[in-house]
């Protein structure tokens, strides 16, 4: 039977729903896109990031229209920006009749970094992540979250052998509501300063010597860690609200050892 292309295609998404049950997040993750951000030094780093993009469905509307997501990450430059971030959640909302909207936005961020002795730089990554939400009545609220890789050194290990110390790689997290801008260096600064020292991507035999007697020198604990790094962000005014998370990949277990502080400022 031939297709009669006059006949409009249903809309079955924006049918009614008598269920009389809202959603509060409706939408598609993990899509790749093209990003540009900014970084301290007045560059330019060109990325990739993965989006989660969601609205709020009012219990009336039985679906959202999937493919406008797409659409507004297509639209216009090739690349976006953090300068487009907002405008382009506040589309999102506008073009898909929301109220609310939530917009994810996870890449990784390269920095630049000088070995502690001989100087020699390298770069190395952080994963970074946007997060910007429109709440009921269009307020515009942005947090910035980072995985910093540090290294923490047990005081207990320290304290009861004889020689040496058990060492681990971790990861701390901080996902922080900012009132004003601050450069995602700034923070990476902040957080690696409470470790028990630094990660670098490369070292030389004297920065070698350097970071494992550093670490000796800075035993942590993983609630050291989140305790002295909320002591830091609880002094900076640009941070309204913060989570700082610690995971040590503990050494000599197979298992890891874990913190968090929430603090709403």
């Amino acid at each position: 039977m031939p297709i009669d292309h006059a006949d409009p295609i249903p809309d079955v998404q924006n049918s009614a729903d008598a269920r009389r049950i809202a959603i509060d997040k409706v939408g598609i993750k993990a899509i790749r896109h093209p990003i540009k951000v900014k970084d301290r030094d007045g560059g330019v780093q060109h990325t990739v990031a993965m989006f989660n993009m969601y609205v709020g469905l009012p219990h009336n509307f039985k679906g959202t229209h999937m493919s406008r997501f797409v659409e507004i990450l297509n639209q216009g430059e090739r690349e976006i920006s953090v300068e487009s971030f907002e405008p382009m959640l506040r589309d999102m909302v506008e073009r898909l009749e929301a109220e609310t909207g939530h917009v994810e936005m996870t890449f990784p961020y390269f920095i630049n970094k000088a070995a502690p002795i001989s100087g020699v730089s390298s770069l190395m990554d952080y994963e970074v992540t946007f997060i910007g939400e429109i709440a009921d009545g269009g307020h515009y609220r942005f947090q910035m979250k980072i995985v910093v890789p540090v290294t923490s050194l047990c005081p207990c290990s320290k304290k009861i052998s004889d020689y040496g110390a058990h060492n681990q790689r971790s990861h701390v997290t901080v996902t922080a509501r900012l009132e004003e801008h601050l450069w995602i260096e700034e923070l990476v600064e902040q957080v690696e300063a409470q470790a028990s020292c630094q990660l670098y991507g490369l070292l030389k035999r004297p920065d070698e010597k350097y970071v494992t007697e550093h670490a000796y020198d800075n035993p942590k604990f993983v609630e050291d860690m989140v305790r002295d790094v909320a002591g830091v962000l609880d002094a900076e005014p640009r941070i309204g609200a913060y989570v700082v998370e610690s995971e040590n990949f503990e050494s000599i277990h197979n298992h890891s050892a874990y913190a968090l502080i929430e603090r709403q400022k």
